[in-house]
């Protein structure tokens, strides 16, 4: 069975590709900052997530269709992809030395039903001294990136320690989109490469 993954990310086009599953990709129109953060990132994430299902089911009644939205979220502030050099400065410098979770909101779209998810997984910063943001920041792609920052490669000389999956910081948790899956008969131990 085909699917289609609604996001132009090429981290969740990398992830998914482990796997012998074959997909499209589209990107959805929804506009994600319609929706209000009122201090429940879990649920932000599914609305987010959902609302780009809703917008790309139109256009592909026939097709499963996959949607994902990750933030990172420290005390009651989320932090979404930096709008320029100086927002993903000031979301660095504020999370240097610190835990954050990010999370990620899954939906599955099948034949008009939802099947969704979010996992949280928890990240500590080490301290970032003004001439390592610099670095940081002249070496590194932050402007698609939740918070400002990857996990893998070398965006990881940021990262101290992580609780949770890994490949949900990289914006799709491969267990829960296995346990999606299995909703619509995929499951992707059937899959694996």
């Amino acid at each position: 069975m085909k699917i289609l993954l609604g996001s132009q990310s090429p981290r969740r086009k990398e992830i998914l590709s482990f796997f012998k599953i074959d997909f499209i990709q589209a990107t959805s129109d929804f506009d994600e900052d319609q929706v209000p953060f009122q201090n429940n990132p879990s649920e932000f994430v599914k609305i987010l997530s959902k609302g780009k299902a809703d917008t790309l089911s139109f256009r592909y009644p026939n097709l499963p269709i996959l949607t994902a939205d990750t933030i990172v979220y420290r005390e009651g502030k989320i932090f979404q992809k930096p709008k320029n050099r100086q927002e993903a400065a000031e979301s660095l410098t504020e999370l240097s030395g610190k835990w954050h979770s990010v999370f990620t909101g899954l939906t599955l779209n099948f034949k008009g039903i939802d099947y969704q998810g979010f996992d949280e997984t928890k990240v500590l910063f080490n301290s970032i001294s003004h001439n390592q943001l610099e670095c940081y920041l002249n070496s590194l792609p932050y402007h698609d990136k939740a918070g400002g920052y990857m996990i893998q490669g070398a965006g990881s000389i940021i990262v101290n320690k992580i609780e949770g999956c890994y490949y949900n910081v990289m914006g799709l948790p491969i267990h829960l989109l296995n346990n999606l899956l299995q909703n619509i008969g995929i499951d992707l131990w059937h899959y694996l490469k």
